[in-house]
């Protein structure tokens, strides 16, 4: 707020009345009006002198109103909105000098700026805008191999933003492996996104343990069981040497025995005994080991504990192991009301433990919610408990009780459970058990509760009946996770679920990169009027460039981005969508490697375009590793 409440006074103070702030919709956008201020990717024909009444004339429209950023105040992100001003008075508003400006007319046809530069104040005035953009991006687009190999040798020159190169440069896919090995020594953050092996192995072998650490620390870590290992092994920290062996055992890797003797061997040992998949034969020793905390673990493994170790956790002096111990022991055995009431907190025997006759039906019927709700989930309750419960006033415990796996089809369909269609959905771990159950599977696809539904249509592989029953749910939820998660999920409906759906942070390309989604014939959808459809007609393998270039000119942003990745868009339509007022669009304009030497070299000086700039493949991997260096000697200087 602070920065809006000094733009407006300062255009106050320039002579400006301020009308409100404007999202560019189709309007040339603020970002590109720095750019070309600073000219980069500027048409020719621009005055470069002092801007006297006149221009400003101009500029404004009969009741004196014009657009303008200001330098250092920006509002709704990177220069996204405009402020749309009045201008009564006669003359020049006071604009000029620090800290500078870009104005637009209403119009769109006359530009005005006054930036910052090495040499003083550069000043930019165009008038008939958008003709004289496509005039420069045809002339860019006419770019010669020669021209293209004498700029490229000119490149990093002096450098101007390497700190963002450092940051960006390892989300170029042009970058060879040795380019990213070598900048782990500058920059970490690409790893989060890196699958590359040679470039991994590299990073679990340095010697710096933030660099090891980092590839293990991401939401979708792309890490082989070997490179886990070898990250377990080779961090110096007890601690976190368990915390990376819970990760890894967390997506699937099985540990090799002698790990888990050397985990168990150092100072984090009570965390370690924690670890899944610990084998059998440790649990003797965890359960007569010093540590109260390390036998109290134990008790978790009830089932695979002999007898006499079982007898003598359940007399332990320490209470807290007594009582896991008791919890475990529970599991199997009914628990009267004389150990119930003597637990200093219940819950967990309320969730997990089997009960005594009398105690259970005493407590499906008590008074308080709380223990009734966490009743309802308790695998062990009786069927007579559940049908209680199934009638419970209170809609979360009816609700909880409509989910559980004991119920029959029938049973679960006269439960009133209470579900909202559109939150958030988490496969149901006893339905993920059966995915590989194809008489389960059929039984469950069919059942009344969206949720159960939901959670079979997240199977890898899934029978051809019971694809074709969720293919038609009603629930387009159940469609959409079959979608994402099933590798037979028909073609048909792949095409329906894109119609409004195009990606999630979970599956961010799914369903178009679904292996059965449809290559062929999309070119039908050119003339759609759903742009979502019209986006597809470029994946047809009989588009052409004059399909691209036709799409890059599309009324929806979302279709002109699709045109902006195709690597058939011409070099002066890649330039012309720079200036796109989607700030999308103009982002995979900026990494389409189809953009002009020239264009692309300038845009890796602007402030506002480096980060995205360095991520370009057109950029030739000798001028990357030049880059790289320049980068790396900047971040060393800062250090």
């Amino acid at each position: 707020m602070p920065h809006r409440q000094g733009l407006h006074e300062l255009l106050r103070c320039a002579g400006l009345t301020v009308v409100g702030d404007m999202r560019p919709g189709s309007l040339f956008p603020p970002e590109a009006g720095w750019r070309i201020a600073r000219g980069i990717a500027a048409p020719d024909g621009a005055v470069r002198e002092a801007l006297d009444a006149a221009w400003w004339r101009r500029l404004a429209d009969a009741d004196g109103e014009f657009l303008v950023a200001v330098l250092g105040h920006r509002i709704g992100g990177n220069d996204s909105w405009w402020t749309r001003v009045r201008h009564s008075g006669g003359g020049v508003p006071g604009l000029t000098g620090d800290p500078g400006f870009v104005a637009l007319s209403l119009d769109g046809q006359v530009l005005l700026a006054e930036v910052p530069g090495e040499d003083g104040p550069r000043v930019t005035a165009l008038d008939r805008l958008p003709e004289r953009l496509e005039e420069a991006a045809a002339a860019a687009g006419r770019e010669t191999e020669a021209e293209r190999a004498e700029l490229w040798a000119a490149v990093p020159g002096r450098p101007a933003w390497p700190l963002h190169w450092a940051e960006w440069i390892g989300s170029n896919p042009a970058a060879p492996d040795e380019l990213l090995i070598r900048l782990l020594d500058v920059e970490v953050g690409f790893l989060h996104g890196c699958d590359r092996p040679a470039v991994l192995d590299a990073a679990v072998a340095h010697p710096d343990p933030q660099v090891r650490s980092r590839p293990a620390d991401t939401f979708r870590p792309k890490l082989t069981s070997d490179q886990w290992v070898r990250l377990v092994r080779a961090e110096p920290s007890p601690s976190r040497r368990v915390l990376w062996a819970e990760r890894a055992c967390a997506w699937g890797v099985s540990l090799p025995g002698d790990l888990y003797d050397d985990l168990l061997a150092g100072p984090s040992r009570a965390q370690a005994a924690e670890l899944p998949g610990l084998p059998a034969h440790h649990l003797p020793h965890l359960a007569a080991d010093t540590d109260p905390r390390v036998r109290a673990t134990a008790c978790a493994r009830w089932e695979d504990l002999a007898a006499p170790l079982r007898a003598r956790l359940l007399a332990d002096a320490d209470e807290a192991v007594r009582t896991a111990a008791l919890l475990a022991h529970h599991t199997g055995a009914p628990m009267p009301r004389g150990v119930f009431a003597s637990l200093p907190q219940p819950r967990h025997a309320l969730e997990q433990c089997r009960l005594s006759p009398e105690l259970e039906a005493e407590l499906v019927r008590d008074g308080d919610a709380e223990v009734r709700r966490a009743l309802a989930a308790n695998p062990r309750l009786s069927a007579d408990s559940v049908a209680v419960l199934a009638e419970d006033p209170y809609d979360d415990i009816r609700s909880a009780v409509a989910l559980r796996p004991d119920l029959s089809e029938e049973q679960r369909a006269a439960v009133r459970y209470d579900f909202d269609p559109t939150s958030m959905s988490r496969t149901l771990p006893w339905v993920e058990d059966l995915h590989a159950d194809a008489d389960a599977m059929r039984r469950l696809s069919a059942s009344s509760h969206p949720l159960i539904r939901r959670s079979v249509a997240r199977a890898r592989r899934l029978p051809p009946d019971v694809l074709e029953r969720l293919a038609r749910d009603e629930d387009r939820t159940v469609r959409l996770f079959l979608a994402e998660s099933c590798d037979d999920a028909p073609a048909d409906m792949l095409l329906e679920v894109w119609r409004w759906w195009d990606g999630s942070f979970t599956h961010p390309d799914r369903p178009r990169s679904h292996p059965n989604f449809p290559r062929t014939g999309l070119l039908r959808h050119a003339g759609d009027p759903a742009g979502r459809m019209r986006r597809l007609a470029l994946d047809d393998p009989e588009s052409t460039p004059a399909d691209v270039a036709r799409l890059a000119r599309d009324p929806e942003a979302e279709v002109r981005r699709r045109a902006a990745e195709d690597t058939r868009l011409s070099p002066a339509d890649a330039v012309r969508l720079l200036n796109d007022p989607a700030a999308h669009v103009r982002g995979a304009a900026l990494r389409n490697p189809r953009l002009p030497a020239r264009v692309l070299a300038g845009l890796l000086h602007d402030r506002d375009t480096a980060c995205a700039a360095v991520t370009n493949p057109a950029i030739p991997v000798p001028v990357l590793y030049r880059i790289l260096a320049a980068a790396a000697a900047a971040v060393a200087a800062r250090r």
